[in-house]
């Protein structure tokens, strides 16, 4: 029973982690290792699946292995960020307080990308 629940939670989470290849928030490389660790408890052929996935399967391996994320998502997560973040900066929000928050947020989310090594081409 408990495969089940563990191979519905991986794909939610690694539905989660394909948005996250889009929406500037919300973080790819965590809900894809989720994926990983409870395909891994529930189904070797999913896990081997995501691992080896042409897309996908770089995410996980380079931060399993280096603890480094590839520059490509790099660029493209703090440049959304930031597009996203300026946009509601300047166009969304009307009280300082959600703007502060608003940047707040994406410094500290810009910080914590860039606290990651960069994985190197193979």
């Amino acid at each position: 029973m408990m495969k089940y629940v563990f191979l519905i939670l991986g794909s939610v989470s690694l539905a989660c982690g394909i948005v996250g290849i889009f929406v500037p928030l919300l973080p790819t490389t965590p809900f894809l290792l989720l994926s990983a660790a409870l395909f891994f408890r529930s189904s070797p052929r999913a896990y081997h699946w995501l691992l080896h996935h042409r897309y996908l399967g770089g995410y996980i391996r380079s931060f399993r292995e280096e603890r480094a994320i590839p520059l490509r998502a790099k660029v493209m997560a703090l440049s959304l960020l930031w597009i996203t973040s300026l946009h509601g900066f300047f166009f969304l929000l009307d009280h300082w307080i959600w703007k502060g928050g608003m940047l707040l947020v994406s410094i500290g989310v810009t910080f914590y990308l860039l606290s990651f090594k960069t994985a190197r081409k193979k």
